[in-house]
């Protein structure tokens, strides 16, 4: 089987595409770190790849709000190439983490569907709760009843997050029940034991507030998803914060399966 190749697709302020183009690389994909004015220049380079993932960081600063600015030049210049990674008949991948999630989230390609109208957000990711920057590590449980690619075989991971506009919320009720029945609320933060509950949890169980604890959403095919986690952060189980009192040591980090699932979708 050819390695997938894999697009990451990087602006001035991203700080995490090497750490992600090394998570695919373990997972035994190939991945190539592209600027986005290069993507521009040659929108035609799209062609070549499996996979695109917008990694965390600040895009452009995240002035004006978080991944704005890298979504609408996007919009803009590559809505070609988003129109094909997206279509309901393509096969490819799409992923976005914490700042590629925001980006994806302002494109409207996460909670919109079929035949919407992408420039009414149906959903967003606004302010944490509390109004400040947060890092730390979470409990997270996925849906069982999701069409997720990348969470495949996953029923729960414990990762980093890091970010002050995390927090998920719908236009309404109604948005929020679509999305739930469809299995697109994909990921949420839970309690230590793997528990989760349509309150909110309280902080920092939930880090940041968002509406029925959602940590990532994914589109209506499965194949393109968004999480504010940081799973490149936990491939190698050396990066655990309690690394070194656990016996015996995991093979690899919980992030690594997300990866590998991406891979494997193309075997």
């Amino acid at each position: 089987m050819a390695a997938p190749r894999v697009l990451i697709l990087r602006a001035p302020g991203t700080n995490c595409d090497e750490e992600t183009a090394y998570a695919f690389e373990l997972a035994g994909a190939e991945a190539e770190r592209v600027h986005v004015n290069r993507l521009i220049e040659n929108p035609a380079l799209a062609a070549r790849y499996q996979i695109v993932c917008v990694p965390g960081g600040f895009s452009y600063g995240d002035d004006i709000a978080a991944g704005r600015i890298l979504a609408g030049r996007m919009q803009r210049h590559l809505s070609t190439m988003l129109q094909d990674f997206c279509g309901e008949n393509d096969q490819r991948l799409m992923l976005g983490i914490c700042n590629g999630m925001q980006v994806l989230m302002r494109l409207g390609v996460l909670a919109s569907q079929s035949g919407e109208d992408e420039s009414e957000a149906s959903a967003s990711l606004a302010w944490n709760h509390h109004g400040r920057f947060e890092d730390r590590w979470v409990h997270l449980r996925v849906d069982a009843d999701t069409p997720c690619v990348f969470l495949r075989g996953i029923e729960k991971m414990y990762l980093p997050m890091a970010h002050a506009e995390g927090r998920f919320i719908t236009a309404s009720q109604d948005v929020y029940d679509r999305l739930q029945q469809q299995g697109r609320l994909a990921l949420r933060y839970s309690n230590d034991a793997g528990e989760v509950a349509e309150e909110t949890l309280p902080f920092p169980v939930n880090p940041n507030g968002s509406q029925g604890n959602v940590a990532g959403v994914c589109d209506s095919t499965g194949r393109v998803f968004g999480l504010m986690p940081h799973p490149e952060r936990f491939v190698d189980p050396t990066q655990h914060p309690c690394w070194t009192r656990q016996e015996p040591l995991p093979e690899e980090g919980q992030g690594l399966a997300m990866f590998r699932n991406a891979v494997q979708y193309f075997a």
